[in-house]
């Protein structure tokens, strides 16, 4: 059974990735993982792939043991591996409260690690993972701080696996788009200083990320989806990362 799985299945990019891969077709099932399983099956009536709900909350780690205890048992051969769970908050380290600061990293981090662990030993040759960071990675970004440094962690970490997993024709790309319009501009600003950042330029839509994303990583090791995001991750090399952040400083202020 060829199946395609993606995390933050209910709404946004991860929906976005759903729909688009039921429109290219090709799989048996597409299985989808998120807390909120009631707007995960209102997503499943629309498809004509099967889908299967998945509720699980992936920042507890028994959440992604079960999910590799249904691996083991249905053996599927997975196709498409999605990360796209994840959150940010805006604000300093002032701002937060600890449990957002280590939900995120659990969730950005160490669920994305231990999940694509997890699934890889049931993917073959041809199969792709794609891990959903952002062009945050690129660079410090203070008052969005640790969100930057969970996807600075995914981006090293999906460059890294996709050389480890070449020599069985799995390819792995890091997705790094600028701003999506989706909900997770009003979950960030949900702190105590939700409006640290004010400004969303150039802001993509999801089903924009998921149709570039998926035909990006067929070859591509980094996917930008976009030239703003592009040009700020060549400016990130060349530019001192202090010269960024006192020009992200300006930026998110107006």
């Amino acid at each position: 059974m060829n199946i395609a799985l993606v995390t933050g299945a209910s709404s946004g990019l991860g929906a976005a990735f759903i729909r688009r891969l039921d429109q290219l077709g090709g799989l048996d099932e597409i299985w989808g993982v998120a807390r909120r399983e009631g707007r995960m099956e209102a997503l499943a009536s629309e498809l004509r792939t099967p889908m299967r709900s998945i509720a699980l909350d992936l920042t507890k780690m028994e959440s992604v043991e079960a999910l590799r205890a249904l691996l083991e048992r249905e053996r599927p051969d997975v196709r498409v591996l999605i990360n796209s769970a994840g959150f940010g908050k805006f604000g300093t380290y002032a701002d937060m409260t600890l449990q957002e600061t280590a939900d995120m990293v659990d969730l950005n981090c160490k669920a994305a690690v231990a999940l694509t662990a997890a699934v890889l030993p049931h993917m073959g040759r041809g199969g792709r993972v794609l891990e959903i960071c952002s062009s945050a990675s690129f660079q410090p970004l203070p008052g969005f701080n640790v969100y930057a440094a969970t996807k600075a962690f995914l981006l090293r970490y999906s460059r890294a696996l996709r050389w480890e997993a070449a020599p069985r024709g799995i390819r792995v790309t890091a997705v790094c788009p600028g701003w999506i319009r989706t909900e997770f501009m009003d979950v960030a600003r949900d702190t105590k200083n939700g409006r640290t950042v004010r400004c969303f330029p150039f802001a993509l839509r999801p089903e924009t990320v998921a149709r570039r994303a998926l035909r990006d990583s067929r070859w591509m090791a980094v996917t930008t989806c976009g030239l703003p995001a592009l040009v700020q991750r060549a400016a990130s090399k060349f530019l001192p990362h202090c010269f960024i952040m006192a020009c992200w400083e300006g930026l998110r202020r107006l």
